[in-house]
């Protein structure tokens, strides 16, 4: 998505916008923005009203005059409807792309699975797979679904859906075993599980997204709209009451000139941009390749306080590897190496993988007889194998410590020291036990990625909370806490603590985002307000979250809190600029209605618009041209920076409430010069 055009007004998507333009002048379009629909209605009976001034009654003033103000309505309904179309139209452009991706790819459907790939296959379009289907896809191959590797690693170009040109590695085990359909395998091959129905493929969310099929309006979007309304029906009341005042002061005004008092008061701007800004919200939110599930999301990530990351991964680089064994007294060294090794035959993370690339220990070294393994859960916290009478644990230092006392042994001097110069030193220490007693420690250590200081930095001028959680040791964490400058962390971390720690916050009335891509991360990603899950991460992670960042990249956050706060910021900037604009129309309007009758009122003609026609043309014709004008800003959103919200606050109101005022005085008194020449 990268690599997509940024221009905003490309001449197809323009003609395609212009198109829709009229089409949503449908009434049945048009009644879900109640503010535009009532312009719409008060366009239709100026219409009336030019036609019933050609058969040669003057009192509603000349035809020429009315079918102005009749085409300028007009054209404030076509820029309005123009504003949310161009908005669609960019998503469209998106899915269009998108469905190039999605093609009829062949998929290679093992008939019976079993251990390798040696296994038979037969070939099916990926529209005839389902749910439960195993494929098996090697190099040069389209992945045809979603799904999950259940077998093998790959290299894979993710370029269609990610814009990203540099292949990653996919593997079985592990958090990063996912793969999206449309993407290319380039070396290795792998068995694939489908994860999802079809027609229910990530890139047909996607597609449904950006169309704006499933766009539904957000909670703030449906308030802004009520109180529009609100507005609407203050302004209709308004207009009425001067009826009464006109026939007191006996000042015929024209239905021209009621209209046109209506159309510049209600807040047609943010009416006609409402719809584009939110769009705009979801499209910006893509084209920083994060796929949203709703303009909520987006929304809530703009007001988050509180941010909970994983230290692997996301503030360290990739995994931990194994770099030393530190064996306990009394227990040579290439015994505990073995030991170690074994411990982590049957281990799939990048740990155990380490620990026997570093033993140096061919297979065949690794040879036992009747092994049982034992896997790794959250729970236990330890993983290892049993053969004949020997049972070895690998596993946190606590976990062990525990298990080997119970046992009636002693947890070793030398351990206890080695363990606690690792964790110092921002190490993970690993306790080895064979039969219930400790043989030595394996140091992990990490490496923290760079640049990831100043982003927390920037995160806390936004004013988000930062906290790192980790399987780690408190001295361990504490120091990769402070060395990545988080302002929190929780150590030794099992998933029911991410919930309760989420919980906990919510309570107190605080917005938690958290960034995960395991399975055990679903049920905090469920919990939080805004739940991020990476696109490479399992597919329990995917459905969890609302949303899935497509570069896997866990820093991604600042970019979607700086969206979301852009989003509500465009909205709210918008609305206010939108009324302020009301107080300039007024005193254009207001005098140039009762002013040949009520002459003292010239003290309220503080522009000294030319005539009362021409006052009234100059303030409708702004109220159009003022859409079209603020539409790339709409689209494109108003500028953040972490300065704070007062700062945010007295800049936007300086620049967007007062320029509000200011702006349509001086666009009314230009317009106002030039319809003098005509009028």
């Amino acid at each position: 998505m990268k690599n997509q055009s940024q221009t905003l007004f490309q001449k197809d998507l323009v003609n395609e916008a212009i198109k829709q333009s009229f089409v949503k002048l449908n009434p049945k379009i048009m009644f879900k923005n109640p503010v535009m629909f009532l312009v719409e209605i008060g366009t239709v009976v100026m219409l009336i009203v030019s036609l019933f001034s050609l058969t040669g009654d003057k009192s509603q003033g000349s035809f020429s005059y009315n079918f102005l103000v009749f085409v300028i309505l007009f054209f404030t309904v076509l820029f309005a409807n123009f504003a949310e179309a161009i908005a669609e139209a960019r998503g469209k452009a998106q899915a269009d792309t998108l469905r190039k991706t999605r093609e009829e790819t062949p998929a290679k459907v093992v008939v019976s699975n079993k251990q390798g790939f040696q296994v038979e296959t037969v070939m099916k379009k990926s529209a005839e797979m389902k749910l439960g289907d195993i494929f098996l896809c090697e190099a040069g191959d389209q992945i045809p679904m979603d799904g999950e590797i259940i077998e093998g690693l790959a290299t894979i170009d993710e370029s269609a859906i990610t814009g990203e040109s540099a292949p990653v590695i996919r593997e079985a085990g592990g958090d990063k075993s996912s793969v999206t359909g449309g993407t290319k395998v380039l070396s290795d091959r792998i068995k694939v599980k489908v994860t999802t129905k079809p027609g229910e493929s990530f890139l047909d969310k996607m597609i449904a997204l950006v169309e704006g099929a499933s766009r539904q309006k957000t909670p703030n979007e449906i308030a802004l709209t009520i109180l529009l309304a609100g507005f609407t029906l203050t302004f209709i009341i308004v207009t009425v009451t001067l009826k009464p005042f006109a026939d007191y002061a006996q000042t015929p005004i024209t239905i021209a000139a009621f209209i046109s008092l209506f159309v510049c008061l209600i807040p047609t701007t943010i009416g006609g941009l409402l719809s584009a800004i939110g769009i705009a919200g979801m499209d910006r939110a893509l084209r920083a390749n994060v796929i949203t599930k709703s303009g909520k999301a987006v929304e809530t990530a703009g007001d988050i306080d509180v941010l909970l990351l994983d230290k692997t991964g996301t503030i360290t680089i990739g995994n931990r590897k194994a770099t030393q064994f530190h064996p306990s007294n009394g227990i040579q060294l290439d015994e505990f190496i073995k030991a170690s090794a074994l411990s982590s035959v049957a281990d799939e993370t990048p740990e155990g993988k380490s620990i026997i690339e570093l033993s140096q220990l061919k297979s065949e070294d690794l040879l036992v007889p009747n092994p049982v393994y034992i896997d790794f859960t959250a729970e236990t916290r330890t993983s290892g194998i049993d053969f004949e009478n020997t049972r070895i644990r690998k596993g946190a230092y606590d976990t062990i410590k525990k298990l080997t006392e119970k046992a009636g042994n002693i947890f070793p001097s030398e351990t206890q020291e080695a363990v606690t110069r690792i964790s110092e030193n921002g190490g993970t220490p690993l306790v080895v036990s064979v039969n219930e007693k400790v043989w030595g420690v394996i140091e992990l250590q990490d490496i923290i990625k760079t640049g990831i200081q100043e982003r927390f930095q920037r995160l806390r001028k936004m004013g988000v909370k930062t906290v790192m959680v980790t399987g780690d040791n408190p001295l361990t964490a504490k120091f990769i806490a402070e060395k990545a400058g988080v302002d929190d962390f929780i150590a030794e971390a099992k998933p029911e603590d991410k919930m309760n720690y989420i919980k906990k916050e919510q309570q107190e009335g605080k917005l938690v985002a958290m960034m995960g891509d395991g399975t055990n991360d679903a049920p905090a990603l469920a919990q939080a307000d805004v739940g991020v899950a990476m696109n490479s991460g399992t597919q329990a992670a995917k459905e969890a979250g609302n949303m899935v960042d497509l570069d896997n990249d866990p820093t991604k956050l600042i970019e979607i809190v700086e969206i979301g706060k852009q989003l509500l910021m465009t909205r709210g900037t918008l609305t206010t600029f939108s009324i302020a604009n009301d107080v300039a129309k007024y005193f254009a309007i207001i005098p140039a209605l009762f002013i040949t009758f009520i002459p003292a009122l010239q003290k309220l003609n503080i522009m000294n618009l030319h005539s009362p026609e021409s006052a009234i043309l100059s303030a409708i014709i702004f109220n159009a041209i003022i859409i079209p004008i603020l539409i790339p800003l709409a689209l494109k959103g108003v500028a953040y920076k972490p300065i704070g919200a007062s700062a945010l606050l007295r800049r936007n109101l300086l620049i967007y409430g007062l320029g509000g005022i200011i702006a349509p005085f001086f666009g009314i008194k230009l317009i106002d010069l030039v319809i003098s020449l005509f009028y």
